[in-house]
C-alpha cells in the first residue's frame, strides 16, 4: 500500500499529505500483513499510526522513522521488516514505478547500508547503486480539488509525495477536501483523472502538526 505506499501495497507523506478519511478503509477492514510505503508512519494513534496499533502492517519502506514512536519500538524490537530508502530515491522509485520503468541506477546511497546486496555500475567513472521501482496494489492520496473526472490538485507540502504517489497504484483512491462541480482547468491539474480509480471526499477534522517549531515573539518599539 503507497500513501501520499506484500500483502499489500501503498503510499504517501507522513503528515502533509496523510489520506486519514481513506485510510479507514484497511483499517476497518482487519486486512493484515500489509506493505506499508510512505515517507513516514505519521504520528502515534492517528493515520498509518493506527494501522500498527492492530498490527496489521508487516513491512515498512519509509525514508526515515518520524515522530511515530510505536513504529520505533517495533522497528527495534523487530515486530515490522522496515527498509529505509533514502528520500529522493523513494520518490523517484515511485515514480518510475507509474512510468513503467522497472530499475533505475544512482550513486545515492553507494557504500552504504542502503545499497548492501544490491546491483552496482560504474558510470561515467562513479559507482551507481540499482533501485527497483515501487508498483502498489493500492495507492491512497490527499488532494485539496477534485472533479468529477478526477482530476487533482494539492496544497503546499501535499505536493512532494501524493502526485508520485498517485502513479504508481494499480487502483488509486483519491481523498479530495473539495469536490468542484465544474472540472479543473487543464493548466492548474497536477494529477490527471486517467490515474485515479476511486474518489472520496474527505472528512471535516483538525490538522494535526507533527512538531511545531517557533521563533520567539520579538517586541517592536515604536
Amino acid at each position: 500500500m503507497a500513501r501520499g505506499g506484500g500483502g499489500g501495497g501503498g503510499g504517501c507523506g507522513g503528515g502533509g499529505g496523510a489520506g486519514y478519511t481513506s485510510l479507514c478503509g484497511p483499517g476497518h477492514s482487519g486486512v493484515t500483513g500489509l506493505t506499508v510505503v510512505s515517507n513516514n508512519m505519521g504520528v502515534d494513534g492517528k493515520g498509518l499510526g493506527l494501522l500498527l496499533e492492530n498490527r496489521q502492517v508487516t513491512k515498512v519502506i519509509a525514508s526515515y522513522v518520524g515522530e511515530n514512536k510505536l513504529f520505533a519500538q517495533q522497528y527495534l524490537d523487530k515486530v515490522l521488516d522496515v527498509e529505509f530508502s533514502p528520500q529522493g530515491t523513494l520518490a523517484e522509485r515511485m515514480r518510475a514505478g507509474g512510468a513503467g520503468i522497472a530499475a533505475f541506477y544512482t550513486r545515492t546511497g553507494v557504500g552504504t547500508p542502503v545499497a548492501e546486496g544490491k546491483p552496482h555500475a560504474e558510470f561515467d567513472g562513479h559507482v551507481h547503486v540499482q533501485e527497483r521501482a515501487i508498483v502498489a496494489d493500492l495507492a491512497l492520496v490527499h488532494a485539496h480539488t477534485a472533479d468529477q473526472a478526477g482530476n487533482l490538485t494539492y496544497r503546499a507540502a501535499a505536493r512532494n509525495f501524493n502526485p508520485l504517489v498517485a502513479t504508481c497504484g494499480r487502483v488509486t483512491v483519491a481523498e479530495a477536501e473539495q469536490l468542484s462541480e465544474e472540472f479543473i482547468d487543464p493548466g492548474s491539474v497536477t494529477t490527471p483523472g486517467i490515474y485515479v480509480s476511486r474518489l472520496v471526499v474527505a472528512h471535516k477534522r483538525v490538522k494535526e502538526i507533527e512538531q511545531r517549531t517557533v521563533r520567539p515573539r520579538v517586541t517592536v518599539e515604536a
